[in-house]
């Protein structure tokens, strides 16, 4: 089961009084200063309470001066309870991970000899036993032994993983708990680094910096700013010629209603909201830009295996050549796969044993493991024999190597078994091929669905298994892959990402072994998984507490959510900018100028109603959103033209048209009572 969390109730009295006070200790100007639109609005908060405050002395009407200080004041506070609302979702997990931390304690091994450390006293190299029952102290790698581990203080999963030494599952994590055996483990990471404290970083907004797009964004509402602050200044001159008056409040009052008050104020709340569902999703990313850059991503890399397939591949028949004794085939599969470990090599010694076969390898055989750059195992008998299985280019290479022919008759059969979507495994012994085991493997329910949710929204998928191109565009087809690399090896990998990338391309893959890192450090997004070497972790920029091939497509969803959902509240408050700047200005000079007349299609009560109306709209909409920003925005699979078309039309009309009815209904509450 995931991790579960408290949903903050917005109306818990407790919860309401702690927001407000971390709402107030944001005001002040240092922090203010990190956010150029909401510090214009500060600005502007002490220049109508210095003027309240004078007109108080001088004894001068300040009822309105003071209104519009105090709705400022609000506007402040609810773009700072948008913030510490998002923070706060993450706050009760930092506490728990932190608690986690503290308890650590390391038995550091030095020589023959042991000694009992602080986990923070921990440094790259060192070796540290654990023991059954014990905590994980720090990242690293398994060195010696295999064993249980429940990492429910990380992931939320309470059902044990087996991790093993010399395997692509061999990485810990500080934290995790050692169910059975011992472990003798490398630290891997410098204290402070590990994934555990990237996790308790991650959740505290100290330590988010801010993304290449938020930066941007924030650029562009600056100079909005800039030209609104131009724009009312000028107002300054064109009253004093038509005989108005228009008083400082009321231009800051303006001001704060033109400038994009509600995305500035909005804007971390989405960035943090944003970090956290991906928290949420057990993902780990070494920056915000990571979440970003998913929801850029125009072509995802997917393992076959494990993603797009169950993974779970067993040998189904044993299919020999003429002159080829089923029996002897059967013999030879089982022989050099009796050392194999994998589940396919499991699965061959199951189904030769279920028809027969009895074979056992001799004590002084020599076995030859699964390489990733050979593409083939098998065994060496001391009579001589040396039996190979694997990849039919490899045993192609094999045979002819010791002298022997590669049959026609075997590329037909081949090409059989990858027609029917299973993957080849050719028998060969010396300088003679005996045969083809299929290994069959089903695709995973609902994944073509998923794959068409991408290709809508513009993603191309490809496809990249070892497997032979036969059995490659067959399953491509099956799944609804764009495109597949077949046979691939780690510098396949590594080419198509560079190719790709120098076509303007942003790039996306998973991957947990050693040979995966050159591939997961070069692509745009590497998601690397938990379970995986510490190499593939320190490569990627994200990292799958769950270690589910299939993440990826959730990653890209989640960094897509985000981005849609700036998008759309962006849109909203510029289109708000330009209603209210129609709707007040019109009541403000009417009575000065009267061709204003025409544009003044609100009625409003008067100049006073009308700039206060606006500026208590301006504050309400803040809070009204905050839901909406921390939920973000309902993803739909749809291209980025037809994205931009919805949002103008949804956002940008509904903002242009909201504030129209909203402050004329304000207006006529403020005449009552004005």
């Amino acid at each position: 089961m995931k991790r579960q969390r408290n949903a903050l109730k917005l109306l818990d009295a407790q919860t309401l009084v702690r927001l407000a006070g971390e709402s107030l200790r944001r005001l002040h100007p240092r922090r203010l200063a990190h956010n150029p639109v909401m510090f214009v609005v500060g600005v502007g908060t002490l220049v109508t309470l210095w003027l309240t405050g004078t007109d108080i002395i001088a004894g001068r009407p300040w009822g309105f001066d003071l209104a519009i200080t105090l709705t400022l004041l609000f506007t402040l506070l609810f773009a700072n309870a948008a913030e510490a609302l998002a923070e706060a979702q993450g706050r009760a997990q930092a506490e728990s991970l932190r608690s986690t931390r503290k308890q650590l304690v390391a038995r550091r091994v030095r020589g023959d000899d042991e000694e009992s450390v602080p986990a923070t006293a921990l440094r790259r190299g060192d070796r540290v036993r654990v023991l059954a029952g014990e905590l994980i102290p720090a990242d690293g790698e398994i060195i010696e032994g295999a064993a249980s581990i429940n990492e429910s203080a990380v992931t939320g999963e309470s059902a044990p993983v087996l991790r093993e030494a010399g395997t692509d599952n061999s990485g810990v994590s500080a934290g995790t708990k050692l169910l059975t055996d011992s472990l003798l483990v490398e630290v891997t990471v410098e204290s402070g680094q590990s994934l555990l404290d990237r996790m308790i970083a991650l959740v505290e907004s100290a330590k988010r910096q801010k993304t290449p797009n938020e930066i941007a964004l924030t650029v562009l509402l600056s100079a909005l700013t800039m030209v609104f602050l131009i724009v009312v200044a000028t107002l300054v001159p064109f009253a004093a010629f038509v005989g108005a008056e228009v008083s400082v409040p009321v231009l800051v009052a303006l001001l704060v209603c033109l400038i994009p008050t509600t995305i500035g104020g909005l804007l971390p709340a989405i960035g943090i909201a944003g970090m956290d569902r991906a928290m949420r999703a057990n993902l780990v990313a070494k920056s915000g830009k990571a979440v970003e850059v998913a929801g850029n991503i125009d072509t995802l890399l997917l393992d076959k295996t494990g993603t797009i397939t169950h993974g779970d591949r067993q040998a189904s028949d044993f299919l020999p050549l003429a002159r080829i004794a089923p029996e002897q085939l059967r013999e030879a599969a089982m022989l050099s796969s009796l050392a194999d470990p994998t589940p396919e090599g499991k699965s061959i010694v199951a189904l030769a044993k279920s028809r027969g076969a009895t074979a056992e390898a001799d004590p002084k055989a020599r076995v030859l493991a699964f390489s990733a750059k050979t593409r083939l195992s098998g065994i060496d008998q001391p009579d001589g024999r040396r039996i190979r299985k694997g990849a039919p280019d490899a045993i192609r290479r094999f045979v002819t190597e010791n002298g022997g022919s590669y049959p026609d008759e075997t590329t037909a059969l081949v090409e059989r078994v990858a027609r029917g979507g299973a993957t080849p495994l050719v028998v060969a012994q010396d300088d003679r091929v005996l045969g083809v085991v299929p290994l069959s493997d089903i695709i995973k329910t609902g994944i073509k669905e998923r794959f068409q949710r991408l290709h809508a929204m513009g993603i191309r998928t490809v496809l990249i298994t070892g497997d032979n191109p036969l059995t490659a565009a067959a399953i491509a087809a099956e799944a609804g892959v764009a495109d597949y690399i077949a046979e691939a090896t780690p510098e396949d990998k590594l080419e198509y990402i560079r190719r790709e990338q120098a076509q303007g391309r942003l790039v996306a893959m998973m991957g947990d072994g050693t040979n995966d890192a050159p591939a997961l450090a070069q692509a745009d997004l590497g998601l690397a998984m938990n379970s995986g070497t510490q190499a593939a972790k320190e490569a990627g920029n994200m990292v799958d507490l769950d270690s589910d091939p299939t993440k990826l497509l959730e990653v890209v969803e989640i960094g897509k959510q985000l981005l849609v959902t700036r998008g759309a509240l962006t849109t909203f408050s510029l289109a708000n900018d330009v209603a209210k700047y129609f709707a007040i200005l019109p009541a403000i000079f009417v009575a000065s100028v009267p061709a204003m007349q025409a544009l003044d299609i609100m009625q409003l009560n008067s100049p006073a109603t009308a700039v206060l109306a606006a500026v208590i709209f301006n504050a309400l909409v803040i809070p009204a959103l905050i839901p909406f920003a921390l939920r973000g925005v309902r993803l739909r699979p749809v291209s980025a033209d037809a994205l931009l078309r919805r949002n103008l039309l949804i956002y940008g009309l509904g903002g242009l048209v909201l504030p129209f009815p909203a402050i004329k209904l304000i207006d006529l509450g403020l005449g009552l009572v004005m």
